[in-house]
This record gives C-alpha cells, structure tokens and sequence, in this order.
C-alpha cells in the first residue's frame, strides 16, 4: 500500500501579508508626506525669491530718484555759482528733497509780495527746470518776528502766505505747469533760521523756501 506524500503549502503566513500591506501603506504614506512637503518648499522659494526681487526693484528705483535730485542740485547749484547768487540764494538737500532758500531782497521789497523784476530771471530758470521734471513743489513763505499790521497784509501770517502764492501764481502763468503739482504754505515767523536778534538775522528768516519734493518722502 502507497504511502501518500504530505503536501506543503507555498503560500506565506497571514501575519506576513497584513505586514507587508502594512509596510506598503507606511511607505505611501512618507512618499505622499515627502511630495508635499516638496511642494511647500517649492511655492515658500517662489515667494521668498519674489519678495527679493520686489525689494530689489524697490531699492533700485529709490537709488534712481536720488541720482535725479542730485543732478537737479548740481545743476541749480551750477547757475547760482555761474551768475553770483550764493550770498542770497542757498541750494541743498535733505529729507523733503531739494531745497532752495532765496532771502526776501532777491523777489521781493520789505513788507511786499510783489515779485520785483529782477527775480524774474531765477523764477525763469526755475520755470524752465520743473517743465523738465514730474516732482510736486511747495513753495514756503517765512518771516522775521517784528509785527507788520497794513491794509493788505494784517499779520506776517497773511504776508508769508502771499508770498509763497505770488511766486506759485509767476511760475504757472508763464510756464505750462500744473497748478496740481504747487503747494504754497505761509509761516510767518514760527521757523526763523537763526534768533531774531541782529538785523543780519532778521534779514535771513525773511526768505522763500522752494522744496523740490523727493517722491520717496511723500
């Protein structure tokens, strides 16, 4: 009589195939994990090379307004030097932009806002200059701190304001400027330069300030 053979199944354990299942859905699992973490790294690069390179361009345009103010200076500083105006008319730079300090003799007589004629040429070569360029301007008038009360001008508060809108009113009737662009402040003798205590003192706080704006400091 045969012996029959005993049969061996080939088949694994089930602990083993939940195992490996197990394995599997672990390492899906990590891939999706590594997927979309890749993904977040991608899109933070992609702002963060944004933000760069908007600051850069941020950086560069301010760099290219002061290059402009500079030029206008130079080029203002260059015509008081060329026909002798330093001792009246001051150019410079500071936070509000370009600053032009013309003492009250160069536009106007003590205790009037009539520009004089001999003023003309500079508010002319201004004139000419502001066609050339976008920047908003505002237009100061100071004081000394001695009262002036007349028909016309009560206060030195009515005759600084007249003073800066008379220059504003010569510079857009002769030259096609817009009237948007001007802004004109009167303030009578609340900024004096130096105290009001000697006559070259005086002479020094009664002046226009003309503020070519740097854009950045709006």
């Amino acid at each position: 009589m045969k012996r029959r053979r005993k049969r061996y199944s080939a088949q694994s354990p089930k602990w083993m195939v939940t195992f490996a299942d197990l394995v599997t859905l672990i390492l899906v699992f990590f891939i999706l994990l590594f997927s979309m973490s890749s993904v977040d790294n991608q899109k933070f690069q992609t702002v963060v090379n944004s933000l760069t390179s908007g600051g850069s361009l941020a950086s560069v345009e301010k760099s290219q307004q002061s290059q402009k103010l500079d030029n206008i200076l130079a080029k203002v500083q260059g015509y008081l030097k060329e026909n002798k105006l330093q001792n009246v008319i001051t150019a410079k730079r500071d936070k509000r932009g370009v600053v032009l300090i013309l003492q009250e003799q160069v536009l106007f007589e003590t205790g009037q806002a009539d520009i004089l004629k001999k003023g003309t040429p500079f508010l002319d070569e201004l004139g000419r200059l502001f066609s050339t360029i976008p920047n908003d301007i505002k237009v100061e008038g100071h004081t000394d701190n001695r009262p002036i009360h007349t028909y016309r001008y009560p206060s030195n508060w009515e005759l600084s304001a007249a003073r800066a809108s008379g220059v504003i009113r010569y510079l857009t009737n002769h030259f096609s400027l817009s009237a948007n662009r001007f802004e004109a402040l009167g303030y009578g003798d609340t900024k004096p330069l130096v105290p009001n205590t000697s006559n070259d003192n005086l002479q020094k706080n009664r002046r226009v300030e003309i503020i070519i704006s740097d854009p950045e400091a709006q």
